[in-house]
């Protein structure tokens, strides 16, 4: 679907296939970007839309808000009409719950954010804050007119939170844990700025998978066979059977991005007896690493925190890449040395009587967030 809305200073499109765009003038706008990440890249989201990973038929109708000056993109929010709530990492089953119960249609809303994806990243992706504004206005003409219920912005940036809430929109909290490459020159080094207890720890957990008789290797994306990646997508498969779950991301998805964003993406793979038993995905640009996806075909102690944490920080300090993002979740990432970083998300409930009940529940929540973050952070791993 393509709309066409004229102003004063832009025009403004809704386009259902980022192809309408090009990948130069896409990638261009995000490249401008104070912080870019490859997440936002048109190989990541062309994959995940080419591939129907994140299409209409499984719930995600593209709709992303552009905005243009001749024939040149200057403004642009990755959006989509979505009909449940799966693939986010910020819930909102409770508040479909009570539209539901009280006969009122939630699904479908509109959804700024990288499915399947909890990264903070730019929303309101502009040149300029003349950009950003118009961007947001726009977003907000569409949200009265379209007649769904809500508008929901998941991992904007702290400043974009700010001007979300200036706008109307309610702000929530949320937690990550992240780590800080503070220049390490070995893993040695950042073991020992941790507590005693933690080093000790980690080391024997390490030294399990080899008394295993386990290696590892770290695959470059543009070192990557197909048999590497679908064996990853074997592990994959199996983490979501394991969890009585349905694979969110297919085959084509892993390999579109293989081919089309090397440079970007790194396998951790395991093996045993010649044969690989483990695998984890990750992705990566200059400034960060981000943990996403691990499984494995084969059970043993600590491989699951070989593969998935102390390999890729082995590939952080070698690198010198400056964080690792651990993904949603996961109190147990601070014993390994990552520390705990808040997120935002923003919300507009169209109905005024949920809109007031959500921000009570917000305030209250957020109250219990900051509490949390402040416990958080008095467990600290590091030596004082």
């Amino acid at each position: 679907m393509t709309q066409t809305v004229n102003t004063a200073d832009y025009r403004t499109r809704i386009v259902s296939s980022l192809s309408e765009v090009g990948q130069p003038a896409w990638d261009a706008l995000v490249q401008a970007q104070p912080q870019p990440n490859p997440f936002l890249s048109f190989a990541f989201l062309h994959a995940l839309h080419e591939s129907g990973s994140a299409s209409e038929d499984k719930g995600w109708q593209p709709q992303y808000l552009t905005l243009w000056q001749s024939q040149a993109l200057v403004a642009a929010l990755p959006m989509y009409a979505k009909f449940h709530s799966y693939g986010e990492y910020v819930f909102d089953w409770a508040w479909a719950d009570a539209y539901r119960r009280n006969g009122i249609d939630y699904y479908p809303k509109l959804l700024s954010a990288i499915p399947f994806t909890p990264v903070t990243g730019a929303r309101l992706m502009a040149h300029d804050d003349a950009g950003r504004a118009a961007l947001l206005d726009a977003l907000q003409a569409l949200q009265r007119n379209s007649g769904l219920s809500s508008t929901h912005v998941l991992y904007p940036t702290e400043p974009e939170a700010a001007l979300f809430a200036a706008a109307g929109f309610m702000l929530r909290k949320g937690v990550q844990f992240h780590w800080q490459n503070q220049g390490y020159d070995t893993f040695e080094q950042f073991l020992s700025t941790l507590e005693q207890k933690k080093r000790k720890n980690i080391r024997a957990e390490r030294r399990k998978v080899q008394e295993a008789g386990i290696s590892l290797r770290q695959v470059r994306g543009r070192d990557a066979s197909e048999a590497d990646l679908q064996f990853f997508k074997r592990c994959y498969d199996q983490t979501y059977r394991e969890h009585y779950s349905t694979p969110y991301l297919n085959l084509d998805f892993f390999l579109r991005i293989g081919e089309h964003m090397p440079d970007h993406v790194l396998l951790v793979i395991a093996e045993r007896d010649a044969r690989p038993i483990a695998a984890s995905l990750l992705i990566y640009d200059q400034r960060a690493l981000y943990g996403r996806y691990w499984g494995c075909i084969e059970q043993h102690a600590c491989l699951h925190f070989e593969t998935a944490y102390y390999q890729p920080l082995e590939f952080c300090i070698a690198n010198g890449i400056a964080a690792f993002e651990g993904g949603a979740q996961g109190e147990h990432k601070m014993a390994r040395g990552f520390l705990p970083e808040q997120t935002w998300s923003a919300h507009w409930l169209a109905h005024p009587s949920f809109s007031d009940a959500v921000e009570r529940f917000l305030r209250q929540e957020g109250r219990g967030m900051s509490a949390y973050l402040d416990e958080l952070n008095e467990r600290n791993p590091f030596k004082s």
